[in-house]
């Protein structure tokens, strides 16, 4: 409770100085009106946004906008929002002149113009872009009935998000077959996530919370530093750009009366000269428990949680901004038997309850000649966790955990020509994260600083159709004796305004550290299974290449976007689990080790189409090996078959979407998501010996149905219904009864589901 009051404390506090600091604000009386229209029609919620400074509005639900006491000189005004084209006009402003300046954009289905930052650490789209950088819109978590980012993921070529544990419902998002740890997951472009918010974190964050979420697959660690091998996952949280209101309620429902409940509130609130705002949104969800095959025990645990957070802006002066984000989350979450009673009284029990607050302030400064910028940032975030991982009413198996992570840098960037026109950024980043696992009757702690102090600099030189980026990023890990280079170069050619070629390399490297699923402590056979490191475990290295090719065309009615992507990532020294015995209590240990190298290489195809505007298609598909250099021993049974290739990464997995328009208060979504054949490793205890077993394919299927009610001028109520997984895909050879193994579980990570909502909006 105490870190509650002091997170609404600053909230608050923030909130008083940017409304009282509005009236100092300069007044030049240089003024911009105008509209926004498509096809003839005026556009709400539209960004409309002076390149160069933090001055920025959005179109009200008319389709108009206004912005005040610009600064005077020579600026482009850019129009932009999702599912439309962006346009820039120049203008010129003075004091004392209102300018009307107007837009008029095109449907863009497949947004190719859609802003993104992921690339090369600054603002660009997605088009321009060095690399192919997929984003996942509110448009998507909505159609698919997504509440959480965990929900969400999937929809993405190369992505698959995993259950990994019946008790405590343990979720990982793998990019191009690599799990979790191999993945950088960021809140607005920081490191805050740490190892232990990996275990739960993508199951914590509400959609409520998210503008966008941004991968960039393929090794980012020259940008983004350790860990980001497989990939990145940018989380960009929404910011305040008019005044709009949103309450959404939904109740679900398995079979076996399990029920869920998902309430979530936002609120925007912009000053009438667009210099202040203030982004608040809120969610609570609770989840029952359910038993899959009627043996007492969950396959999907009981789930309580909350979430508070704000992001506000201050524009201080015409080329000064200031933005504040903060989250509070809180979650309560139990997997096993017995739920009524304590968790020591229960045969088996996974329970965590977690407090996070955490946040990040940021300053940019734009200069005089609207050429760079200067941005200084600070980022942190605090986790308490109260934690039981415990079978056969063991009274040993309480934890705590706390974890302090903190983040803060500086990044320059700037249009400069270095013997042809440039696109230049450097900066110094430094990462302090402090983890303190302790479960005292299992006599086992993990006390564990890391200290990462990180410089990049990047350069992208562009020619005629041609641009080619180079950089490099150096990291002086405490856990290391040398400092580690990550090197990155990418080749651009557009061919035409209709297809792009890339051809990208990079590196990446994991520390010898504790990530996610090593504060994770499964139950198996009726004892708990334990991961430590070795006391010599080396870093792990990462190659990465890629060739692509992006295809797209608009037509009149008709647009869409293809892309082939062949990827090869090589590892060296991969971090593997091995049967390393009991503990002195009789644990069951496995022990992260270095084993042989490994190859990931594969297919992604990925494609959109919009045949009209009301109607929308979009599909990706992967192919992929990983495979390790050598078999690898993950059970010291002799008789279990060895691991050629990586476990639980399926050959191929791929996703499909479809909306269609019927009318402007009609809606109609459907969703699929194929999960391939699999390598899972299952234990004994339920069964007599560990077995390798290979999974069935499953073909997940959701439809979503919308009916939305205007009320009045500024109102609209929308009632919604719909069914996940359909067909009812879902694993089906679950462990019955205390000694079964909680990580045998594969496949969808939801059995099929109806659900039912209300949604109020205010614009």
């Amino acid at each position: 409770m105490k870190h509650n009051y002091h997170f609404t404390a600053i909230a608050m506090l923030f909130a008083l100085v940017v409304n009282a600091s509005i009236s100092f604000a300069q007044r030049t009386d240089a003024n911009i009106v105008g509209h926004v229209l498509c096809c003839g029609d005026h556009i709400p919620g539209i960004t409309v946004h002076l390149k160069g400074t933090g001055r920025g509005t959005a179109t009200d639900k008319t389709g108009h906008y206004k912005m005040n006491n610009l600064p005077e000189g020579v600026y482009i005004l850019r129009a932009q929002g999702v599912g439309y084209t962006s346009q820039e006009q120049r203008v010129e402003l003075k004091s004392g002149v209102t300018l009307e300046v107007n837009f008029e954009l095109q449907a863009d289905q497949i947004e190719l113009d859609q802003v993104v930052v992921s690339a090369s650490r600054n603002e660009t789209s997605r088009r321009e872009a060095p690399v192919i950088v997929n984003v996942i819109t509110p448009k998507t978590f909505q159609n698919t009935q997504s509440t959480c980012l965990a929900g969400g993921l999937s929809y993405q070529t190369g992505l698959r998000v995993e259950q990994n544990c019946q008790n405590c419902g343990f979720p990982q998002v793998r990019i191009n077959g690599l799990e979790g740890p191999y993945s950088q997951i960021l809140i607005d472009s920081r490191p805050i996530f740490s190892a232990l918010n990996g275990v739960y974190g993508i199951d914590q964050i509400p959609v409520s919370m998210v503008e966008r979420v941004e991968v960039v697959r393929g090794g980012g660690s020259a940008l983004f530093g350790s860990n980001a091998i497989a990939g990145t996952i940018n989380i960009i949280t929404r910011e305040p750009l008019s005044n709009t209101f949103t309450a959404d309620y939904s109740a679900s429902g398995y079979d076996q009366g399990s029920v869920g409940h998902n309430f979530m509130l936002n609120n925007s609130t912009v000053t009438d000269d667009k210099k202040a705002g203030l982004m608040t949104y809120g969610m609570y969800r609770q989840q029952d428990p359910w038993d899959a095959n009627g043996d007492g025990f969950s396959e999907i645990g009981k789930t309580r949680g909350g979430t508070l957070g704000l992001r506000s802006f201050y524009t201080a002066t015409d080329r000064d901004k200031l933005i504040l984000e903060m989250h509070y989350i809180s979650e309560d979450r139990r997997g096993g038997n017995a739920f009524d009673l304590q968790p020591h009284e229960a045969d088996i029990c996974e329970s965590a309850r977690h407090n996070i607050t955490g946040g990040g302030l940021q300053w940019r400064h734009y200069s005089a000649d609207n050429q760079s910028y200067f941005n200084v940032y600070a980022s942190g975030q605090y986790t308490d966790r109260n934690s039981y991982y415990g079978a056969g009413k063991d009274p040993n198996a309480y934890g705590h955990t706390t974890d302090v992570n903190v983040v803060g840098g500086a990044q320059w960037t700037a249009n400069l020509n270095l013997g042809l026109p440039s696109y230049f950024t450097a900066g110094a980043e430094y990462q302090i994260n402090h983890l303190k696992d302790g479960m005292p009757g299992y006599n086992r702690l993990i006390d564990q600083q890391v200290e990462i102090a990180g410089f990049f600099a990047q350069n992208e030189w562009r020619y005629s159709n041609w641009s080619f980026t180079a950089g490099a990023r150096a990291d002086k890990h405490n856990l290391l004796d040398e400092v580690v280079i990550s090197p990155r170069a990418i080749l651009k050619y557009d061919a035409g305004k209709w297809m792009q070629l890339r051809a990208n390399f990079g590196t990446g490297f994991r520390a010898p550290q504790a990530f996610d699923e090593d504060l994770h402590i499964a139950a198996v056979g009726g004892e708990a299974q334990i991961i430590r490191l070795a006391d010599d475990l080396g870093p792990e290295k990462s190659y990465t290449m890629s060739l692509s090719s992006d295809i797209w065309f608009a037509g009149e009615h008709v647009s869409g976007n293809f892309l082939v992507e062949l990827f090869r990532t090589h590892l060296t020294d991969v971090f593997i689990l091995e049967d390393a015995g009991t503990d002195p209590q009789g644990n069951r240990l496995l022990e992260r080790r270095n084993g042989p190298g490994a190859t990931v290489m594969g297919l992604n195809l990925e494609g959109k189409l919009a045949p009209s505007r009301y109607l929308s298609f979009q599909a990706g598909f992967t192919w992929q090996k990983s495979e390790y250099e050598e078999a690898v021993l993950w059970s010291e049974d002799p008789d279990a078959e060895a691991a050629k290739n990586m476990l639980r990464s399926p050959e191929t997995y791929g996703y499909l979407t479809a909306q269609y328009a019927a009318s402007k208060r009609w809606n109609i979504s459907l969703s699929g998501i194929y999960t391939g054949s699999m390598e899972v490793p299952h234990y004994a205890g339920y069964i007599e010996k560990d077995v390798l077993v290979h999974s069935p394919d499953f073909f997940d299927m959701g439809m979503k149905v919308a009916y939305t009610q205007p009320l009045n001028g500024t109102m609209n109520l929308q009632f919604y219904t719909g069914v996940k997984n359909v067909f009812d895909s879902f694993q089906t050879d679950f462990d019955m009864g205390e000694y079964r193994d909680a990580g045998y579980i594969y496949g969808p990570r939801e059995p099929r589901t109806l659900y039912v909502g209300v949604k109020l909006n205010y614009e």
